[in-house]
């Protein structure tokens, strides 16, 4: 079963996106405990973040077990990571366009796992999606041309959309980096092809999914032929799996820890617990590289019992 280059080329873009993305998380997941916000309300609390409480308010509280809900915690989340729920609170004007920017790659990635399993479908349950009236099948293929249509307009639509209202919005625009232009121009050519794929050549996502089978048999002779557009289509999108990881359009991987580690850990720092070790370690461990009137070089530790004359000498009125 011999393997086809445009083949090979999908299986190195796509394993250097995962190897990289999970390299990015696991880093993020061993670095040392960062500086807390607590600003509550904490979505955790269970029964408290209606009101913004906390269990700080229980007298004794810490004679007592935290009740905590981590359902409560990923429904935030995915409230803010799949609705862009803060943009609506905050900037409603600009939550109509990166919106569907982004449920628009959300469904192309909905769009992705149903083109693999209708692959893994065709190959290994010898069924054929696109014409045979089992019921699996016909679940795949309209669920495939649902999330495949609105995909590929909700992204084109909202890339669109941002990319002007950064040219035109003069605050927006001072904020934007060059590279942030080029993120948003690359996203929609890989759009604008695959638009142009879908609605003169492939409607029903027929040849895609025949490509996606070809990749999960490892067998090119299952390769359709593709004309030059849906080519250009594939190599941009591969070229755009491997430029990610090295971005920083990889937030939504660090959005989880911003939240989970930073803006919602209040776990208390209790006498011979694991909190209380890690802050051991950073204290006597981590040091200052460098100097100035009201710090010393040294460890934090140095710094926390300096006498006030020691880290800024005599004081001066002038």
């Amino acid at each position: 079963m011999p393997i086809d280059l445009l083949q090979l080329s999908s299986y190195v873009a796509f394993a250097i996106f995962v190897v990289v993305v999970l390299g990015k998380a696991r880093s993020w997941m061993s670095m040392p405990l960062h500086l807390r916000w607590e600003l509550y309300p904490v979505p955790h609390e269970k029964g408290r973040n209606v009101y913004g409480g906390s269990y700080l308010e229980e007298v004794d509280w810490v004679t007592k077990p935290r009740e905590t809900t981590f359902v409560g915690e990923m429904k935030e989340l995915l409230q803010e990571m799949l609705f862009i729920k803060r943009v609506f609170e905050y900037k409603r004007s600009l939550w109509w366009l990166t919106f569907p920017f982004h449920f628009g790659i959300y469904l192309i990635l909905g769009w992705f796992a149903l083109l693999f399993v209708g692959g893994l479908t065709e190959v290994y349950a010898n069924i054929d999606v696109a014409s045979t009236g089992h019921w699996w099948g016909q679940l795949l293929y309209y669920l495939t041309i649902l999330t495949g249509g609105f995909g590929i307009i909700l992204g084109t639509i909202g890339t669109l959309g941002l990319l002007a209202r950064r040219f035109v919005d003069y605050e927006l625009r001072e904020y934007s980096s060059g590279s942030e232009f080029f993120n948003l121009v690359f996203i929609l050519a890989v759009f604008v092809l695959g638009a142009a794929s879908w609605l003169l050549f492939d409607r029903t996502f027929t040849i895609a999914r025949e490509f996606m089978s070809s990749l999960v048999s490892f067998d090119s002779v299952m390769m359709p032929e593709l004309n030059s557009i849906i080519l250009a289509h594939v190599i941009l999108l591969e070229l755009l799996f491997v430029y990610i990881p090295f971005t920083k359009m990889t937030h939504f991987v660090g959005k989880y820890f911003t939240y989970h580690t930073v803006l919602w850990e209040d776990t208390p720092n209790i006498r011979g617990s694991k909190m209380e070790k890690e802050i051991q370690t950073i204290l006597t461990t981590y040091k200052v590289t460098w100097d100035a009137p009201h710090i010393k070089k040294g460890t934090w530790v140095d710094n926390a019992i300096a006498k006030p004359e020691d880290k800024w000498g005599e004081w001066k009125y002038e």
